[in-house]
């Protein structure tokens, strides 16, 4: 093959800064979570699953299943090409209208995943608004970044959560051109709270719209599990809100909602919905259910049983003196510093110890960053936990890490 050493120097280079990755092949079994048998060369173990995104299990939930069950047995397996050539279905039509309640908007449009709809609808806006500018947190996700760079607009990164750089920035700029604040609600590596309500009063000062990326808090957080945005009581100040139902919905696929006059001039333009297959309808179907369970009392005690087991594991590690960083949300980070050594904490965790837990390196955090995250789920009880704390404990000794100061 032509070119081949270019690939291969590459591959090198990854393996020398000790950040290649491997994928464990994993087993989960329907209404065991967190457990899941790993499949090894040399056989099969059971493990406890620790990094999970799927935060509130829903992707194992009995009615859930049942929806997609139902769906493919109506609709088939597919959707049979994008939506302009093959239609939709009550599925994709129900559930967007269920994101649009949900989020207190007018419409909602539904992508194949968070990032395509990251890319795809901030790439559109630069194609809408002439002259734009796009002011970027620096934290924001890659799907934000490449939607940003395709977009042609004229970009503005400010220092994470600095909305007086935010703000000197602005005042650096024509106040006749558009303008757009892109921003996170929950920054997923850190585990931190965007300054949302800040960011609201600087838009509306510059006249600018407000982008929120809701990915890692629909679910997660408010009275229906909208988000950050109901929580804080700020869903009508933001004009985009964008999320996923592959993390706490439990199944697959992104959306965004807005505007009606937004969501159908994005749903016009926007190549990455354009030129795509469509969610299928049993992913729609589920992802309906979730949604509208995580909206009841019973989504409710699940999203404080989530809350109740986060806070336990970080109180957990700072009592063992691990060196757990401060997150006000439901993500647990938990500092390494060097990425060898972060991937051989690991890689002991789940071959010792039956403890599957990602190493979280560079190009994804900065070097000297290196960290495994936690994500408890409602369902890992307290002997879970001090499991996990005496292991990490013992391989941590055994690699010559430092305890928190």
């Amino acid at each position: 093959m032509k070119h081949l050493k270019a690939f291969e120097d590459a591959l090198s280079a990854i393996h020398g800064e000790g950040r290649y990755r491997v994928f464990v092949d994993l087993q989960r079994h329907k209404g065991r979570f967190p457990k899941a048998t790993a499949r090894f060369e040399d056989g099969e173990r059971e493990v406890t699953i620790w990094c999970s995104n799927d935060y509130l299990g829903m992707g194992q939930d009995d009615h859930v299943i049942n929806s997609m069950h139902d769906a493919i047995d109506s609709f088939g397996a597919g959707s049979g090409g994008t939506r302009n050539i093959s239609g939709t279905t009550r599925y994709h039509v129900d559930l967007e209208q269920e994101l649009a309640d949900l989020h207190e908007k007018e419409s909602a449009l539904l992508f194949t995943s968070g990032y395509v709809s990251n890319d795809a609808t901030l790439s559109t806006l630069g194609k809408i608004l002439p002259n734009l500018i796009i002011y970027s947190d620096a934290l924001n996700h890659a799907s934000m970044i490449e939607g940003i760079r395709r977009s042609g607009a004229d970009r503005r990164i400010f220092r994470h959560n600095d909305v007086d750089h935010l703000r000197a920035l602005m005042e650096n700029d024509d106040p006749n051109r558009p303008k757009v604040i892109a921003f996170e609600s929950v920054y997923s590596m850190d585990g931190d709270f965007g300054r949302m309500e800040e960011i609201c009063d600087l838009a509306d000062e510059f006249n600018a719209l407000t982008y929120l990326d809701e990915v890692h808090a629909v679910g997660m957080y408010g009275h229906n599990g909208a988000g950050v945005a109901e929580k804080l009581g700020l869903a009508s100040r933001i004009d985009i809100i964008e999320g996923t139902l592959g993390k706490a919905f439990g199944v697959m696929g992104g959306y965004i909602a807005s505007h009606e006059t937004v969501i159908d001039a994005i749903r016009s333009m926007a190549s990455g919905f354009i030129f795509t297959t469509s969610t299928c309808p049993v992913m729609a179907a589920g992802a309906l259910a979730s949604v509208r369970k995580l909206r009841t009392d019973e989504g409710r005690k699940l999203r404080s049983m989530q809350q109740a087991n986060a806070a336990s594991l970080k109180q957990k590690f700072r009592d063992a003196g691990l060196p757990v960083m401060d997150s006000p949300s439901h993500i647990v980070p938990l500092l390494v510093g060097d990425p060898e050594r972060c991937k051989a904490l690991s890689d002991t965790l789940l071959f010792d110890f039956g403890i599957y837990v990602q190493p979280i390196n560079y190009p994804t955090v900065p070097r000297g960053t290196e960290r495994l995250r936690f994500t408890p789920s409602p369902v890992h009880d307290e002997v879970m936990m001090d499991e996990l704390v005496a292991s990490i404990l013992a391989v941590w000794k055994q690699l010559g890490l430092d305890k928190a100061a």
